[in-house]
């Protein structure tokens, strides 16, 4: 037998134990290495393994108007969650919950043997408080009631475009509830439990809550009262003239800020899958782009003024009714022309062919490069999704005919909004604003305003000087000329009417179809609003700007300027009236007069008498107020003292 020599053993002893050491050494660098380095990462995994969450959604912040109405809120939708491997009675669960939850016996149990940790299912999402409370009172094994919510606009179709709509995951689909979707709808919060592998609770560990954290709250530049009065006067038109459509605009001149915007055809956020996706998709104010026609010659007017190539008092143009230009010839509206005219009545009596000559003079670049800085022809930047940029003729294309086309509105296509913005440039000194609708942003606890928003200009296209010929020009239209029947007594009013052919499908312009518009701000010295109107194909009348859009522009200024706080005012043109129109009656001093004495006068207004006694001690309107002929007094009567 061969002998292992001590040496030998010795060398095997240290090689042994040398590896022993290695190994030890290598096991306190994994053990320090997990411990230490990947520790967490485990931890969190195994963590992850045994916990189960139940997720509990922010509150989306609400969206008020300027004065703190609002227009969107959340209410209370709980939901039911199931934990399918925690269910110690499937049948009987099954049994009871589709009957509160209205779901069939059959779909309920496919639910709740579902493969997975927790299960939540479209029949048990945002329910009822009723309903939550019958599952709750149930206490089923496996079955959470979650308190969510959902978005709620509690005035129905009102401000239904702007505002937009949110999804079952109250998620922004359309509206400012897309567009500013991450800022309000916050970040969700969740209650976890722990399990073992089979699903069962672990009693032994805490739950772990984790809150939600809400939104901030919106807002916005619009003004209720003024929303209020424009949503009025649009169910109106659609009622009295069936149009394909109308939308209405009001903006503040000297922010950009929007004060109110709608559309017809509307509908109501809460229920938005009733309607086509047409409707809700097309916020006209925004998406509609036509031809603008006279409401553009505002721009031309413009033009003209800054370049110094007109004097609205001293130059003056002919107008038989029609002009031939490169071989074409293009008609006034009004047949047999205007005649002799200073280019102040050209404003007035919004003579086309007037205004071609002031293209002429202006020339195409000239007329286009002022085109361009009022902002046509590029998207406005306000901050809704849908907006259109509108179409100009190519510079390099535009001939005699395009030049003069285009002075009068005729041959571009232009939105709704970039007409609004435009005009106030124009009319509030020459600066054009970016429109906006998000004012500040507020903490939902608070109310401490997080973030505001500041108006910003994007450019000076006019002076002020020219910004005031316009203003002149624009309140004599309201008072002398095409647009009296935007006139309102009491303030001074400013504008322009607009009557535009639609193109066919095949090119060509459509018969007695046209979009009427009317574009209006007061006071005319001092804008504090633009008003813009368009009614699409109104049926039964005579399709005029002046006749159909002037007088709701008129109604929207009038009671939105009362609305507003902006008092009458005495001065500024007085209107001139015209057959069949009848001037205003100056209400007079009826106090201290009897019974007797009212019958022995005869005034053009109608009485409504309260009090007891027969002397009049104090009446409204008071005197001088001037009322439309038959409108009504109220006198209150008391005795002699």
């Amino acid at each position: 037998m061969k002998r292992v020599s001590n040496v030998t053993m010795r060398k095997r002893i240290v090689t042994v134990f040398l590896f022993a050491i290695l190994l030890f050494v290598a096991i306190l660098l994994r053990l320090g290495y997990v411990q230490f380095v990947i520790g967490n990462e485990l931890s969190n995994k195994a963590e992850a393994s045994w916990s189960r969450d139940i997720v509990f959604e922010a509150e989306r912040g609400k969206i008020v108007d300027k004065n703190g109405l609002v227009l969107a809120e959340n209410v209370s939708a709980p939901t039911v969650m199931v934990v399918p491997r925690q269910i110690t009675d499937v049948d009987r669960t099954a049994t009871l919950l589709s009957k509160i939850l209205d779901i069939s016996k059959k779909d309920m149990t496919e639910e709740l043997t579902k493969n997975s940790s927790i299960v939540r299912f479209s029949k048990g999402r945002k329910i009822s408080e009723e309903q939550a409370d019958a599952v709750q009172a149930l206490g089923l094994d496996g079955v959470y009631i979650a308190q969510d919510s959902k978005r709620y606009y509690p005035n129905g179709n009102y401000l239904s475009h702007v505002l937009g709509f949110s999804g079952i995951d109250n998620q922004g689909l359309m509206g400012l509830e897309l567009y500013y979707d991450d800022k309000l709808s916050g970040s969700n919060g969740s209650l976890s439990f722990y399990s073992d592998a089979k699903g069962k609770r672990l009693p032994n560990l805490a739950d772990t809550y984790q809150p939600p954290k809400d939104g901030n709250d919106l807002e916005l530049t619009i003004d209720e009262r003024l929303q209020t009065i424009v949503e009025r006067e649009l169910d109106l038109a659609e009622a009295t003239y069936n149009p394909d459509g109308a939308l209405a605009l009001a903006v503040d001149p000297d922010t950009g800020g929007i004060l109110a915007m709608a559309s017809r055809p509307n509908f109501d956020p809460d229920n938005y899958q009733a309607v086509d996706a047409s409707v809700y998709n097309r916020n006209l104010p925004i998406w509609s782009t036509y031809e603008p026609g006279s409401t553009f010659k505002i721009i031309t007017l413009a033009a003209a003024l800054e370049e110094e190539v007109v004097d609205l008092e001293e130059d003056e143009f002919y107008d038989d009714g029609s002009m031939e230009v490169d071989g074409t010839t293009l008609h006034c509206w009004k047949r047999g022309g205007h005649g002799q005219q200073t280019y102040l009545e050209v404003v007035q009596n919004s003579c086309n062919p007037g205004f071609i000559s002031l293209g002429q003079k202006l020339g195409k670049e000239k007329l286009y490069s002022y085109i361009d800085d009022f902002g046509f022809g590029e998207k406005t930047g306000i901050d809704l999704y849908g907006e259109e940029n509108g179409i100009l003729f190519n510079l390099d294309k535009v001939g005699p005919v395009e030049l003069a086309t285009t002075s009068f509105g005729q041959g571009v296509s232009v939105t709704p909004i970039q007409q609004v913005m435009a005009v106030s440039a124009a009319v509030n000194g020459g600066y054009l604003y970016k429109p906006y609708l998000a004012s500040k942003w507020l903490d939902p606890v608070n109310g401490d305003v997080v973030e505001q928003y500041e108006p910003k200009l994007q450019r000076q296209v006019i002076s002020n000087e020219t910004s005031k010929q316009i203003r002149e020009a624009l309140e004599s239209v309201v008072a002398k000329g095409t647009g009296r029947n935007a006139y309102v007594e009491g303030y001074r009013v400013g504008g322009k009417t607009g009557t535009a052919q639609k193109v066919g499908e095949d090119g060509g312009y459509m018969e007695n179809n046209h979009i009427v518009s009317f574009i209006g701000f007061a006071p005319a010295n001092d804008p504090e609003v633009v008003v813009y109107v368009a009614i699409d194909n109104p049926k039964n009348t005579v399709q005029f700007g002046g006749v159909v859009a002037a007088p709701i522009v008129g109604s929207i200024i009038k009671d939105g300027l009362r609305a507003m706080g902006v008092k009458p005012v005495k001065d500024g043109l007085g209107k001139d009236y015209q057959w069949p129109e009848e001037p205003p009656v100056e209400v007079p001093n009826l106090i201290g007069m009897t019974k007797n004495d009212l019958q022995e006068n005869m005034f053009n207004l109608s009485i409504e008498a309260s009090g007891d006694g027969d002397v009049i001690v104090d009446q409204s309107p008071e005197p001088g107020t001037k009322v439309e002929p038959g409108d009504t007094i109220r006198l209150y009567f008391a005795e002699e003292n």
